[in-house]
C-alpha cells in the first residue's frame, strides 16, 4: 500500500488508521506512483483512493489530530465497506477511557456519545468498556504493599505458527532445562527473601510461559515445590494460577502436583477445536485430547478452569468457530478467554506472510460474526466480561477479552492489565512492572530473553532488579 502524504507531522496517525484496514499490507509513504493520497491542510483533509475521493472540513469540536484520524477512518470505511467496530481507537486499554469518564460523573449515554463522536466506536464496544470498567473497579489494587509474582518457563513442546514469545522447543534441550530450573530456583530464593524482608503481601502467584507443563513430571514437581516454599508457605496468597496450556503436555502426575501445592486456578488452552487447524498452527494435540485433559482435571478436583481460544486463525471459517464454541459449551469451563489472532513480527506467521506464503484469513464481515459467536457462548454459560485488552496487528482490529462466572475471575489478569499493582517477574524474558501509585508512574524491568545468558548473568540482573524495587520499598 503506497501512500502519498503531504504533511509528515501526521505520518504516525495516518499509518495507524490505514493499518486498521490493511493490516497485512506493507504500508509505504512515497512521493509518486501512489495508491492513496492524503492532503492535510489547516482546516481540511482531502483523501483520494482509486475512484474514491472526499474532502472533510474541520469543525473545531475535536483536537486536530483526532479530526485527521476520524476523517481518514470514515473515508476508508466508505471505500472498503469494512465495518471496524473499535473505530479509530488503537490503544490497548480502551476501558481506561470509560473509567476516567465515569470518575468525572458522566453517565452511560454521554460516554457512548463521546466514543462515537471522537473515535467512531460502535455502541456495543463502548458498553463493553463501561461494563468491564465497572467490574475491574472492585479488583484494582490501591495498596503499594500488595504485589503479585510471575514465574516464567520459556519452553514449549513445539513453537506455534503465530507465537513471538521467547520459547524454546523442549526436545533436545534436556541439559538446558535442568540448568534453567536451577537458576530459576536461585532467583526464587533471592526475590522471596526481598519480599519477606520488605513485609510485602503476595496477592497472586502466576506460573506462565512458554508452557510450564512442557518439562517432564519430575522437573515440574521440583519447580512447583520451590514455588510453594518461597511464595506460598509464608504468604496468604489469594490466587495461584498455572497456565497448563497445551493438552499434550498435561499429565495426571502434573495435575496432582498442582493440587498438592495449592494451585487454585488452571488454564487448558485448545485455541481451536478444529483438528485441521491445530496441525496447521503447529500443535501436536487433537481436540479429543483437550476434552480428555479437561475431564481429568475436573476429576482431580479443579473447580476453576479457564480455556483460551483464538479467533481468526488461518483457514478458519465461521463454522469452525461455531464448532469450537459448541465443544467448549459441553465442557462448561469456569471462564474462557477470547484472543483475536495477532500477526506478530517475531512469529513464523508474519515471516511466511512477508515471504508471500498464502494464508486464508476470514474477511472483516465474517470475523465480526465469529466474535459474536463467542459473545453468545458467554451468555449461554452465564459468564460476564471482566477484563480486556487490545494488541497491534490483530486481524479484524478486535479485542482480547476474558469471560468468567461470578467469583471465578482471574485477579492476576486484571492487575496486570490495569497496571496499578507491582508485578515481580522471574525467569528468562519475564518483565517486572514496578508501580509507583502515588506518582501514577510505572517502570519496567526485563529479565534477559536468551536462556543461556539468563543463567550466566542471573546474579547481576537480580541485583539490578532489587535496586529498582528499593526505590519504591
Amino acid at each position: 500500500m503506497k501512500v502519498k502524504l503531504n504533511n509528515i507531522d501526521y505520518r504516525y496517525h495516518v499509518y495507524g488508521i490505514i493499518n486498521i484496514f490493511y493490516q497485512c499490507e506493507n504500508i509505504e509513504f512515497v512521493e509518486e506512483h501512489w495508491d492513496m493520497c492524503i492532503n492535510i491542510s489547516q482546516n481540511e483533509v482531502e483523501c483520494y483512493y482509486g475512484q474514491f475521493s472526499e474532502k472533510f472540513i474541520f469543525a473545531m469540536d475535536l483536537e486536530y489530530k483526532d479530526f485527521v484520524k476520524k476523517s481518514i477512518f470514515i473515508f476508508l470505511t466508505r471505500c472498503t465497506g469494512k465495518i471496524m467496530p473499535w473505530g479509530t481507537l488503537t490503544g490497548i486499554r480502551p476501558s481506561k477511557i470509560a473509567i476516567g469518564l465515569l470518575d468525572k460523573g458522566k453517565n452511560e449515554k454521554e460516554i457512548v456519545e463521546f466514543f462515537k463522536h471522537k473515535y467512531c466506536t460502535r455502541e456495543d464496544k463502548v458498553k463493553l468498556c463501561i461494563d468491564i470498567g465497572k467490574k475491574e473497579e472492585s479488583f484494582i489494587n490501591k495498596d503499594k504493599d500488595n504485589i503479585s509474582v510471575y514465574i516464567g518457563m520459556p519452553f514449549c513442546p513445539t513453537r506455534c505458527l503465530y507465537c513471538s514469545f521467547a520459547s524454546n522447543s523442549v526436545k533436545g534441550c534436556g541439559h538446558l532445562v535442568e540448568n534453567y530450573i536451577e537458576a530459576l530456583i536461585i532467583e526464587m530464593g533471592q526475590m522471596s527473601e526481598f519480599i519477606r524482608n520488605k513485609g510485602l503481601n503476595i496477592q497472586c502467584l502466576y506460573f506462565g510461559g512458554g508452557t510450564p507443563t512442557a518439562v517432564n513430571d519430575q522437573q515440574f514437581e521440583i519447580v512447583m515445590e520451590h514455588m510453594h516454599k518461597y511464595f506460598m508457605h509464608e504468604f496468604n496468597v489469594q490466587e495461584f494460577t498455572v497456565e497448563c496450556g497445551r493438552p499434550d503436555s498435561i499429565t495426571n502426575n502434573k495435575l496432582r502436583t498442582m493440587k498438592k501445592y495449592g494451585v487454585s486456578r488452571i488454564s487448558i488452552n485448545p485455541q481451536t477445536m478444529s483438528d485441521n487447524t491445530l496441525k496447521l498452527i503447529g500443535r501436536n494435540h487433537s481436540s479429543m485430547n483437550v476434552v480428555e485433559k479437561f475431564n481429568m482435571a475436573r476429576e482431580i478436583g479443579f473447580n476453576n478452569i479457564n480455556m483460551d481460544i483464538i479467533v481468526g486463525l488461518p483457514g478458519e471459517k465461521l463454522k469452525d468457530v461455531i464448532n469450537t464454541c459448541s465443544e467448549i459449551k459441553k465442557l462448561e469451563p469456569d471462564s474462557f478467554t477470547v484472543h483475536g489472532l495477532s500477526v506478530k513480527r517475531g512469529s513464523r506467521l508474519h515471516e511466511n506472510i512477508v515471504n508471500k506464503e498464502s494464508y486464508e484469513i476470514a474477511d472483516q464481515e465474517e470475523l465480526n460474526k465469529m466474535f459474536q459467536e463467542t459473545v453468545k457462548l458467554s451468555n449461554i454459560l452465564s459468564m460476564r466480561p471482566y477484563y480486556m485488552y487490545r494488541q497491534k496487528n490483530m486481524v479484524g482490529n478486535m479485542e482480547n477479552i476474558g469471560y468468567a462466572l461470578e467469583g471465578k475471575e482471574c485477579i492476576y489478569n486484571i492487575q496486570m492489565i490495569e497496571e496499578k499493582q507491582t508485578i515481580i517477574a522471574l525467569g528468562a524474558d519475564a518483565v517486572s512492572k514496578i508501580v509507583f501509585l502515588e506518582e501514577n508512574r510505572l517502570e519496567r524491568f526485563a529479565n534477559i530473553k536468551d536462556v543461556r545468558e539468563y543463567i550466566e548473568r542471573l546474579n547481576e540482573k537480580t541485583s539490578s532488579k532489587k535496586k529498582l524495587l528499593e526505590t519504591l520499598y
